[in-house]
């Protein structure tokens, strides 16, 4: 299998020529589309910023990474709850909406900033050290658990038109399993083109929005940023921002974690030691803070986008950069926005099916090529708990546990009962770089991003 792989993969993509990268690139572009938009629909931020800085947000990461890892950073799901929280706490004090969410912004600018802790550990002491509390057994369950949770957002738009949905779905599968040439590696974009299309013949699609739209305009607007906070602030909002949001940064900063473990693992590179995870670390909290602080929603490196590389075998970063760069062209055309807002939710369920369960096979693969001793009872307990977690608070509790002064989500809870666990309970003998049977580990894969290049020279 791992042969079949590496005959498969390109890790430069120039040699596919400007045209197949720039397809591919629209392909990460479309993948990320419908899950960044949406958060900034849910809580009333601006659509074209939210593009704009997930451009320059994954431009940024690159750099600050090397140009190395090939990660996209969209809108992250995480901090629904944080802005929700301080949208109440606004409405408590006669604020509307609008007035409180660059308070919200200033919070998740907070947590943004938090990441550089984090990063300093990994500096300071090492990947070995940090990551003896995040082995696989915390790390490949919580990787499942981003999936699963996510599953339920693409069933529900799936359940707009289950026809349409089941098309994406077999288009994506058709042209992956069965497509010749370029047609195998953009199976996700074939899918999103063929079943809006389909849909729209049927009148399933409503363009009014399309036409109303502008063809320029600005991305955000001054009085949306966190900056205009400071006109007149009310500090104890300020305050009570900051502490609902700042606990949120924890879990993401294990999402992150996990995220780099899957986007190594996929592409069999060991981005955790080079760039390193200080790097990325970062490259994810420079690109929420700077978001947050012009009106746009946290960042984070993004699942759908991983899906897309363990499908098309593409892992070379420049199409990833194409991909940013379309999104920042496209935060400045509001029809565009209009027009992609349009595609029915069916499509984008269709295609998050494939792309959420891709994520998490890639949590079972980081388990299995581990070899995580699963008839010992601590990495049962670990496991279990983390997933039981993840998925009840996520349907079963609103996916929010109340502690008072701020909320957690499912996804939270589980990854910090995770560490927490691992950490406490007898028997923790993991060795970064290491798997049980001194087996190489899957997320920390056998070469480095130098050795691919020279293979491929």
């Amino acid at each position: 299998m791992a042969q079949i792989q590496k005959e498969q993969a390109i890790y430069d993509a120039r040699k596919l020529g400007k045209g197949k990268m720039t397809v591919l690139g629209l392909q990460h572009l479309f993948a990320m589309f419908g899950a960044t938009v949406l958060v900034p629909v849910i809580t009333g931020l601006s659509v074209s910023s939210t593009l704009l800085f997930a451009g320059l947000g994954t431009l940024l990461f690159h750099l600050l990474t090397k140009m190395k890892v090939p990660a996209f950073l969209g809108s992250s799901f995480a901090f629904l709850g944080g802005y929700a929280a301080v949208a109440q706490m606004g409405a408590d004090k006669g604020l509307d909406l609008a007035t409180s969410l660059p308070y919200a912004c200033i919070g998740v600018f907070c947590a943004g900033l938090l990441y550089f802790v984090l990063a300093g550990f990994f500096a300071a002491f090492g990947a070995k050290k940090v990551l003896r509390y995040f082995p696989p057994i915390v790390t490949g369950p919580i990787i499942i658990a981003i999936g699963l949770t996510l599953s339920g957002s693409a069933i529900q738009n799936c359940a707009q038109n289950w026809w349409i949905a089941i098309l994406a779905v077999a288009i994506v599968v058709n042209c992956n399993i069965w497509g010749k040439k370029m047609v195998q590696i953009v199976p996700i974009l074939l899918g999103v083109v063929g079943s809006y299309a389909v849909a729209a013949c049927f009148g399933q699609v409503d363009f009014s929005g399309v036409k109303d739209a502008a063809w320029v305009g600005l991305p955000f607007q001054w009085k949306d940023t966190a900056f205009a906070v400071f006109r007149n602030p009310d500090w104890g909002l300020v305050i009570a921002a900051i502490i609902a949001i700042l606990p949120i940064s924890l879990a993401t900063m294990v999402e992150h974690i996990g995220d780099m473990c899957a986007i190594s693992s996929t592409t069999e590179i060991n981005y955790l030691e080079d760039p390193g995870l200080h790097r990325t670390l970062m490259g994810d909290g420079l690109a929420t803070a700077l978001a947050s602080l012009f009106g746009a929603p946290a960042n984070t490196t993004y699942g759908e986008n991983t899906g897309v590389l363990n499908i098309t075998k593409v892992f070379d970063p420049r199409v990833i950069r194409i991909a940013a760069i379309f999104a920042i062209i496209l935060s400045f055309c509001p029809k565009f926005a209009a027009l992609i807002g349009a595609m029915p939710a069916a499509t984008i369920g269709g295609v998050s099916l494939v792309l959420y369960g891709m994520i998490s096979a890639v949590g079972v693969r980081n388990i299995v090529e581990n070899q995580v001793d699963f008839t010992s009872s601590r990495n049962l307990i670990i496991a279990a708990l983390i997933l039981v977690l993840a998925i009840g608070i996520k349907y079963g509790a609103n996916d929010a546990i109340d502690l008072g002064f701020t909320k957690l989500s499912g996804l939270a809870v589980a990854a910090l009962v995770g560490i927490f666990l691992n950490a406490l309970l007898p028997g923790n003998d993991y060795e970064f770089g290491k798997g049980q049977g001194d087996t190489a580990m899957s997320f920390t894969p056998r070469k480095s991003v130098d050795e691919v290049a020279s293979e491929e020279e």
